[in-house]
C-alpha cells in the first residue's frame, strides 16, 4: 500500500516560523513534524510514500532525501502553482494504482491506520475519512454519519449556530484511485469543498471512520505549543530522542544529568535540553 503526504501548504498562520521554512519542517521537540508522519506510516508497514510539494519544497527534499534513513522510499511530485489538497493528489495520479492513504505533513497523530483500512475494505468504500471528536469544531469540517458510517452531512468551518456535530475531518483519508477520475488535472481542487459534495450527491461511497488515538492539526501557535506539551506528557504515542529525567523535563543524548544537582555537560557538541514551555 502507498501513502501520499501533503506537504505543499504555506502555513501562513504559523508565521514567522514559516516565512523561510515549509510548515512540514517546523520542529516538534527537535524533529520536523513531517518526520512523525513518516514514522507512523513505517510503523504500519507503509514504506512507499509520495510527497506533494510546492512552497519551499526543496528544503523538504534536502532534509528527507530518498527516505532510506527512515527505512522508507520517498518520491516527490512538485506543483508549479498551488493545486489544493485534492488537486495535489490528482497531480500524482500516475503513481497511484491501488487504494492509498493520504496524510498531512503538518499534523501530529498516532491513529491506527490499519483499523481504518479494515473499515474501508469492509464497507467497500471509495473514500474513507478519518474522523475525531473535538471540543471546538469551528476550525474544521464537521461530519454526521448514519449507523453504517456513511457520511450524510458535511459542513466546512461552521459558525456556532451551524454546528450539528463535534466530529471533524482530520485530513487523513483512504482513497480508491477511481475517485481521482472525478477531478481535472492541473487545476486547484479541494477534497472537502469540492470532492466530498460530489461523492455525496452521487451516492458514491463516502464513509467516515471514527479513529481512536491522538490527533492535532499544527495550524496555529497555540496548537503548535500544545502539541509539544502533549508529547512531553505522553498523550501521543511517538518516538522521542530525549530521555525523561523528571516530569515534563527531558534531556538529550549528549547531556549528562546528575541527580540532586544541576546539569553537567557531557559533551560540548549537540547539547539538547527539552522542557515544556521552552
Amino acid at each position: 500500500m502507498k501513502a501520499v503526504i501533503l506537504a505543499g501548504g504555506r502555513g501562513t498562520r504559523l508565521h514567522p516560523f514559516t516565512r523561510r521554512m515549509p510548515k512540514p519542517l517546523v520542529p516538534l521537540l527537535n524533529k520536523p513534524v513531517m518526520e512523525y508522519s513518516i514514522e507512523l506510516l513505517k510503523k504500519h508497514g507503509i514504506s512507499d510514500i509520495i510527497v506533494t510539494l510546492q512552497y519551499l519544497g526543496d528544503q523538504i527534499v534536502n532534509y528527507f532525501g530518498d527516505g532510506s534513513r527512515w527505512g522508507v522510499n520517498l518520491s516527490y511530485v512538485l506543483e508549479d502553482a498551488p493545486l489544493g489538497t485534492a488537486g495535489s493528489v490528482k497531480n500524482a495520479e500516475d503513481l497511484l494504482d491501488e487504494p492509498f492513504i493520504v496524510i498531512s505533513g503538518d499534523a501530529l497523530t498516532d491513529f491506527d491506520l490499519i483499523d481504518g483500512l479494515v473499515f474501508h475494505l469492509q464497507n467497500k468504500s471509495l473514500f474513507t475519512v478519518f474522523m475525531k471528536e473535538v471540543k471546538n469544531p469551528a476550525k474544521f469540517g464537521i461530519i454526521q454519519t448514519d449507523h453504517n458510517g456513511k457520511i450524510k452531512r458535511f459542513l466546512e468551518k461552521p459558525q456556532k449556530d451551524q454546528e450539528f456535530s463535534r466530529v471533524v475531518n482530520t485530513g487523513i483519508y483512504i482513497v480508491d484511485p477511481h475517485v481521482l477520475c472525478l477531478m481535472e488535472k492541473n487545476r486547484e481542487y479541494d477534497f472537502s469543498k469540492e470532492l466530498f459534495p460530489k461523492l455525496m450527491e452521487n451516492n458514491m461511497g463516502l464513509y467516515g471512520f471514527k479513529a481512536k488515538g491522538y490527533w492535532k492539526d499544527i495550524g496555529s501557535h497555540e496548537d503548535y505549543r500544545q502539541a509539544q506539551y502533549d508529547m512531553l506528557e505522553r498523550k501521543v504515542q511517538v518516538s522521542l530522542q530525549e530521555e525523561d529525567v523528571l516530569p515534563k523535563l527531558w534531556v538529550g543524548s549528549h547531556v549528562r544529568y546528575i541527580r540532586g544537582s544541576s546539569f553537567s555537560e557531557k559533551s560540548s557538541k549537540s547539547k539538547t535540553l527539552v522542557k515544556a514551555g521552552f
